[in-house]
């Protein structure tokens, strides 16, 4: 099995030179510095490396196993692997210190997420949802909820969980069935079930908080009726110690395509007296509580699948300069690696630029993410936000559909080994395959970018960023040796700014116009992805020819040029492709008949 080492050398370049560790001098960072960061870097480099990528392969093959007390047990070494890292401090690791974390900024968290995920994305997913409970709750918990549950979610010892979805609502929320009767004390006594529930049992820490969607009795239909509670595993006393078990258990685990260590459970509230649960927040607002724990997962699903996309480009660089395979192109060598072949080449260098890309689009993000909660101007907040808003389903939808291609490849690398299991390869591509479908499916993530995001500020956020893409275009043109990327990256950038006016106009029409965002929604995403990706590979082919021009590590720099001129120029014109799919119309999907097929 390849050994994982996290991508520290390329998450320092995005965060010093791309980002210029812009989000250090954000207010309540005061402490922070880039020493600072380099150290936490390498440490979790150091957890991720040799404590978390070790048991990925065997906790796999071992999976989880439901016991006749309704428990759960997870692979053998993933309770004490999880355990190292809450006993580190890494669970509040981008928490505020007010909160008991370690207040670094969101783009530190988030490059640390990604180095877990990339060594053991089951096992990443158990923070990851806790991440996004302590979210919801900061944001909409009672001062009684936030003293008594924030403190051992923060630091780790309690885990946290999303309850969403039922057997009749998926996608469609409005049809939860759970209910919440009020009691007399103020809390609720919570009858129901809900399905995929990620990390809902397991032995690895003391105590789970179940966060649930639940109607109360009286409850109008639909959305509005929807509130949030707080379920735990273990009920907690006033002091802070742990009660009697809550009246919810842990019906089944699912047996899964990938993701074999992540207990993904069938839970069930109320088969005695009814589970005790607390409103958090306002009564008939749980969807709107429980989207502040979904953006924020949305963003991380996005990392994760970053993350797999780095192990299968190690995995697949790591078996392409081993084997040995047919006759040098160019030395006539009858002995020579797989990579050397150039078809190879063209695969390997296609999974390393589009993990780049990716990677730095996601942490542009996540330092917006900073500016937006911490700058000092409204403005900037609000400018930050918006630009948030719009990323965020790129990132989570575009980098999830691109690491199932990316892993993919991998297999294809390693040829007929790659459909072998013991190799690796097959398991990134089966643990991937999750990540399009879960914290909302890619089409709805579409849909929010296409309907939702762009629609409401017609475009003004998206079209800020154009400018910035356009900017970077011309500052490539500027220089002879990177002109005809930057003529690559302005075609990308009108091509964009021509679908969206498209859609946007589309959106316009009285008559049709839902349907066809629906119909443009994906190709729009996927432009918009394309473009803005090959951007940030601009600014990375920028900084690139500074640093060899200046001396500075050419052999890292010049791979980065290398990666930057296959995005620009061979991965971006599949993605302008896009722009001819939305202009050719949606007849064909309107006349559609599936019956009839």
């Amino acid at each position: 099995m390849i050994p994982f080492a996290a991508p520290v050398r390329d998450i320092r370049f995005v965060l010093e030179e791309l980002l210029e560790h812009g989000s250090l001098s954000l207010p309540g960072f005061e402490e922070a510095s880039p020493d600072l960061v380099e150290a936490v870097l390498e440490e979790a480099a150091r957890l991720a490396g040799e404590v978390w990528a070790p048991l990925n392969a065997s906790g796999d093959r071992q999976g989880c196993t439901r016991r006749d007390d309704g428990g759960v047990t997870l692979p053998d070494g993933f309770a004490e692997a999880y355990q190292a890292y809450a006993e580190g401090g890494w669970n509040g690791i981008g928490v505020a210190e007010a909160l008991g974390g370690q207040g670094l900024p969101e783009v530190v968290a988030s490059s640390v997420q990604e180095m877990l995920h990339g060594a053991n994305m089951a096992l990443g997913l158990c923070p990851m949802l806790t991440a996004g409970a302590i979210e919801a709750l900061a944001h909409h918990g009672s001062d009684e909820l936030k003293e008594r549950y924030l403190p051992r979610l923060v630091e780790g010892t309690w885990t946290g969980t999303m309850n969403l979805t039922e057997p009749q609502a998926g996608s469609d929320l409005s049809k939860v069935r759970t209910r919440a009767v009020p009691q007399e004390d103020g809390s609720y006594r919570l009858f129901g079930q809900k399905i995929f529930i990620t990390w809902g049992e397991h032995d690895a820490a003391e105590n789970i908080i179940h966060l649930v969607l639940a109607r109360k009795p009286d409850a109008p239909e639909g959305n509005k009726g929807i509130s949030l509670f707080l379920v735990p595993k273990f009920l907690v006393n006033a002091d802070g110690s742990l009660g009697e078990r809550n009246d919810v258990i842990c019906a089944s685990i699912e047996h899964k395509l990938g993701i074999h260590g992540s207990p993904t459970c069938t839970l069930s509230f109320g088969e005695g007296e009814g589970a005790i649960g607390y409103l958090v927040g306002e009564e008939g607002r749980g969807l709107n509580h429980m989207f502040t724990m979904m953006n924020e997962a949305r963003h991380k699903v996005g990392i994760q699948g970053i993350g797999v996309a780095e192990r299968a480009c190690q995995h697949a660089f790591a078996y392409a300069l081993d084997r040995t395979q047919g006759r040098s192109p160019r030395s006539g060598r009858d002995d020579c690696t797989i990579s050397d072949h150039l078809d190879v080449r063209r695969m390997l260098l296609s999974m390393r630029a589009r993990t780049d890309a990716l990677r730095s689009l996601a942490l542009y993000c996540a330092a917006q993410l900073d500016l937006a909660r911490h700058a000092e101007d409204d403005a900037e907040r609000a400018a930050a936000q918006a630009r948030v808003e719009v990323l965020i389903p790129v990132v989570k939808s575009f980098s999830t559909d691109q690491a199932v291609e990316i892993a993919s490849l991998g297999v294809q690398v390693h040829g007929g080994m790659g459909f072998i299991e013991e190799t690796g390869a097959a398991q990134l591509l089966r643990d991937a395959r999750i990540a399009p479908i879960y914290e909302g499916t890619n089409g709805i993530q579409a849909l929010d970018l296409a309907g939702r995001k762009l629609q409401r500020d017609r475009g003004a956020a998206l079209e800020g960023l154009i400018d910035q893409v356009e900017a970077t275009a011309d500052a490539l043109k500027a220089s002879d040796e990177q002109a005809a990327l930057g003529e690559s990256l302005a075609g990308g950038a009108a091509d964009l700014r021509a679908a969206m006016a498209a859609v946007l106009e589309a959106g316009a029409d009285p008559e049709q116009g839902a349907d066809a965002v629906q119909a443009y929604a994906t190709p729009f995403l996927n432009l918009a992805g394309h473009v803005l990706c090959a951007w940030q590979m601009g600014q990375a082919a920028l900084k690139a020819s500074a640093a060899v021009a200046a001396g500075r590590d050419e052999p890292f720099y010049r791979a980065k040029q290398q990666s930057a001129d296959y995005a620009i120029r061979q991965w971006l014109p599949v993605g302008r492709a896009q722009r001819a799919v939305i202009e050719a119309g949606m007849a064909s999907l309107a006349a559609f008949d599936a019956a009839a097929h």
